[in-house]
């Protein structure tokens, strides 16, 4: 099987748009069609996902609107970004971008700012703004106030 068709298997189960900017953004980050490509797709989903970031395998996103990331964030392996995600900086207090570990869920809608790390296996909820290191193995969720509750209890 060539590579562009092991990589349209294994990005299968996304739409059509993001299949075509995750294939191309595993290739020469020198190539201009790959940036003309990467363009298209944000331009078509209001969106913006620079080719510098460094994103691990396993990347879903079932809504690929409106989701922005910072350049110098960094995203774990099989991680889940629903649309209306902001990852980025927070110029007013710090440099930096996030980081967010493994087998992370973000719902939609979340903001994710400054330099800060989210640890593996967090869940972080429908618009929860989140500015503080998220431990490991956590859901965060937005009501009044950002909650934390550790899921290795349960």
């Amino acid at each position: 099987m060539s590579k562009l068709n092991q990589d349209y298997m294994k990005y299968s189960k996304v739409p059509i748009m993001t299949k075509v900017f995750l294939i191309n953004y595993r290739k020469n980050k020198n190539n201009k069609f790959r940036n003309v490509i990467n363009k298209i797709v944000c331009i078509i989903n209001s969106c913006e996902i620079p080719l510098g970031t460094k994103i691990e395998g396993g990347l879903r996103m079932p809504h690929f609107n409106g989701i922005i990331i910072n350049k110098d964030s960094i995203i774990g392996k099989n991680c889940t970004i629903y649309q209306q995600v902001t990852i980025g900086s927070n110029e007013l207090k710090s440099q930096g971008a996030p980081i967010i570990g493994d087998n992370v869920y973000i719902g939609a809608g979340a903001k994710i700012l400054g330099n800060i790390t989210i640890g593996n296996n967090v869940r972080i909820g429908s618009n929860a703004v989140i500015v503080k290191d998220i431990p490991d193995n956590s859901t965060v969720y937005s009501k009044s106030e950002i909650v934390i509750r550790n899921n290795s209890h349960a």
